[in-house]
């Protein structure tokens, strides 16, 4: 049995195990672009390409999801929406990750949980992919992220805090790793500790200049450590708080 100052690390997916930013997340945004059109275009609403890019990332900066916008705003299925924007011709050749991720996952002390804004369907078949799938007790994927029947996804405070009462768990034990800082904030002021993974945001021309300048800058006040790959989260153990 788990002691309690055993940490519990909460592991995003995209950006953070692996390079999403290569492929998958181009296609992705292709899949959503054709997704939004047609319903922009059912709607008589303007659906020129800088209408349709301006929806789908005013949706994912407001809501933490295109996903919210979509269903909140011009009511589509939250199924239809995944299935659509999740289409890949050949998923395993889109990957890009580094060696030895399961052997570092290894290293960390304490269970493990995948929390993903991304659907089961794709993670799971991801996580195959990546042969880490054994290395994860839960797998908490965009579906499951429902508070009083309302989807909650990532940053959404309900969702962490309902995770944290289920698993039982004090808050600062917990260590969420991730790409995106809007989530780790949110995390922070439930009193997560936060891990947060940068290289797949520098140079990186879908998330702009902004996100590289951030990068660069200093460490904001809500993250304990900042690692370029999830490969040096072993030697950080004792900065957050998870010394074996």
């Amino acid at each position: 049995m788990a002691s309690n100052t055993t940490p519990l690390w909460l592991f995003d997916l995209d950006n953070t195990l692996h390079n999403a930013s290569h492929a998958i997340f181009p296609t992705i945004n292709a899949n959503m672009n054709r997704y939004i059109t047609r319903v922009l275009e059912e709607g008589g609403h303007p659906s020129d390409e800088a209408a349709v890019n301006h929806l789908r990332r005013h949706y994912w900066k407001l809501y933490g999801a295109t996903l919210l916008g979509m269903v909140r705003h011009h009511g589509v299925r939250i199924e239809d929406f995944l299935h659509e924007a999740h289409l890949f011709d050949d998923l395993p050749g889109m990957v890009r990750a580094e060696r030895g991720i399961g052997r570092w996952l290894q290293q960390l002390p304490g269970r493990k949980i995948l929390l993903t804004n991304a659907p089961r369907r794709y993670s799971r078949e991801l996580l195959r992919h990546l042969g880490l799938h054994r290395h994860f007790s839960h797998h908490i994927s965009i579906e499951a992220m429902h508070v009083h029947r309302q989807l909650r996804p990532k940053p959404s405070r309900l969702m962490l805090r309902k995770l944290l009462a289920r698993e039982k768990i004090n808050p600062r034990r917990c260590i969420l790793v991730e790409d995106t800082v809007d989530n780790l904030k949110t995390a922070r002021e439930l009193g997560v500790r936060t891990a947060w993974v940068t290289q797949y945001l520098i140079g990186n021309a879908m998330l702009g200049h902004l996100t590289a300048q951030r990068v660069r800058s200093r460490l904001p006040s809500y993250v304990d450590v900042k690692v370029s790959s999830v490969r040096k989260l072993p030697r950080r153990l004792a900065k957050l708080g998870a010394a074996r």
